[in-house]
């Protein structure tokens, strides 16, 4: 008896595109920079280069400050100094403003590429640190990350309104800075917002200098400890120094201008 035989497939029947890759392959590529930050990993890397140039801006403007310490003609010397860099190389205040522009690049890429992440993260199951030991020394400072970042991008917005552009409610006067600080940080409302402006910033950077390093994939065991360490000292060194400036003020130690 004959065997009944299953027709072969037709060699005319094509599979489908699975998972829309064909449509992605035919996909206009963008440049090599756009693509790679288009991707969680150069998110990262945009969000580590930025924070460190951020951290940079911190340290120095932290250290700067300090003059506060040593008086008006201190102070009002440094903001001159400032206003007065590469002169003159470059006109009066641009090589300053170039740095602002730098800065203000550096704060809209890091916040994007925050954004970004963010995003992915959503759309995608979500990717813990390497270690447990990471995640539990940047646990709490992780989920509150957002949050801190928001108020240290709101202050921020205040504080050039409040002594760099406009003033808030005192008598500003152009070019006169420690006076206008003082006459700033005299305000009890204003000196609680400076002080807990500075305490999210403060977590904000403790988070970010522990995982700058993961973000760059300069992480180790190893090195935990000392990653840990880093941050620690630099995050409590910033917020106690810039902390200490509304304290005093409103304490009458410093910032007296009559």
């Amino acid at each position: 008896m004959a065997q009944a035989t299953t027709p072969a497939p037709s060699s005319t029947h094509t599979r489908g595109p699975v998972t829309g890759t064909a449509r992605d392959a035919n996909r206009k590529r963008a440049p090599f920079l756009i693509e790679f930050y288009r991707s969680a990993v150069g998110k990262k890397y945009v969000m580590a280069i930025t924070g460190i140039m951020i951290m940079g801006f911190v340290f120095a403007h932290m250290v700067g400050n300090v003059k506060m310490y040593l008086g008006p003609a201190e102070f009002d010397t440094y903001a001159e100094f400032l206003r007065q860099i590469l002169v003159p190389i470059f006109p009066r205040t641009l090589f300053l403003w170039l740095l602002r522009l730098g800065l203000i690049t550096a704060f809209v890429l890091h916040i994007h590429a925050a954004y970004g992440l963010t995003v992915i993260n959503h759309k995608a199951r979500p990717v813990k640190y390497a270690s447990k030991r990471d995640y539990v020394a940047a646990n709490y400072a992780s989920r509150t990350m957002r949050w801190s970042g928001i108020i240290v991008g709101l202050f921020i917005v205040f504080h050039l309104f409040d002594l760099s552009w406009t003033g808030t409610g005192f008598h500003y006067y152009r070019g006169a800075a420690y006076e206008n600080v003082a006459h700033s940080l005299e305000r009890p409302l204003v000196a609680l917002i400076y002080i807990v402006a500075n305490l999210a910033l403060g977590l904000h950077l403790f988070h970010g200098a522990w995982s700058i390093f993961q973000s760059l994939g300069w992480n180790n065991p190893r090195f935990n400890k000392w990653r840990r360490g880093f941050a620690i000292a630099f995050a409590g060194l910033i917020t106690v120094v810039n902390v200490s400036f509304p304290i005093m003020v409103q304490a009458g130690v410093v910032g007296h201008v009559g």
